[in-house]
């Protein structure tokens, strides 16, 4: 297993800050993460829509495989450099039936969660970056702070 595509809720806070997160660890594994809803969803795992992804997390491997649910979280820690070791401790039989319950905790309120948190999809994101357009003239530009706007070394001369 080389990579791993993880279908996930861009317009979900919860699920875009756990996209971040992973980007930001040291990874055995390469990992994509697709919208679930999207066309890329249906062409690279065609039953994406009969899994019911909107309710659950889902990974797939390069070799096919799949999991849903707490055996996708425990996947994506299998595949950080940092929590591997965790990821085998929450798959023993001590700590996966708890796992299993708040994933489906979390899963099932992800989205009022993420309000009641204030954590922002990347959906909200790329929409409030879409209505935000500066007018920068030259080298004067307001949405930059004046102490941020530095000349170039040639116009100091």
């Amino acid at each position: 297993m080389n990579q791993l595509t993880i279908f996930y809720d861009p317009r979900c806070g919860i699920c875009s800050r756990f996209r971040e997160w992973l980007e930001q660890q040291a990874l055995w594994v390469r990992m994509e993460f697709v919208d679930y809803r999207s066309e890329e969803a249906v062409v690279r795992f065609p039953d994406i829509g009969a899994v019911k992804a909107d309710k659950e997390c889902v990974v797939l491997a390069d070799d096919g495989r799949w999991w849903q649910g707490a055996d996708a979280w425990i996947l994506c820690l299998w595949a950080t450099r940092e929590y591997r070791l965790w990821s085998n401790r929450l798959a023993g039989p001590m700590f996966k039936p708890v796992l299993t319950n708040v994933v489906h905790l979390i899963s099932s309120n992800r989205l009022t969660l993420s309000r009641l948190m204030k954590l922002k999809s990347d959906h909200d994101l790329a929409s409030e970056l879409a209505h935000h357009r500066p007018e920068c003239e030259g080298d004067h530009c307001p949405a930059i702070p004046a102490l941020q706007q530095v000349k170039p070394y040639n116009a100091w001369k």
